[in-house]
């Protein structure tokens, strides 16, 4: 797990609060109803260690181990979370 990265949310504003880390921490938070955010885990094979391309966006890690990202984009509704990503709807 690269722990340099976090999920966030998303809103008028793409990258935004709430902060989503993805290891143990003590960050305390709680979502709302209404509230839009991502859950965004990047995963490798091998060192956790990013190197950012010359285009300040594409990361990669260190060795040429694999690793791969996923995204999921989640509401915070009156019945709970509702994955708006979820491609087996299609």
């Amino acid at each position: 797990m690269i722990r340099n990265y976090v999920s966030h949310g998303v809103g008028r504003v793409f990258h935004t609060d709430p902060i989503v880390h993805h290891s143990r921490n003590n960050v305390a938070g709680h979502m709302v109803l209404n509230q839009t955010f991502t859950k965004e885990p990047m995963l490798t094979m091998g060192r956790i260690k990013p190197v950012v391309w010359d285009d300040n966006w594409t990361m990669a890690t260190e060795d040429p181990n694999l690793s791969a990202q996923f995204k999921h984009t989640i509401l915070i509704t009156k019945h709970g979370a509702e994955i708006l990503t979820n491609c087996q709807k299609i």
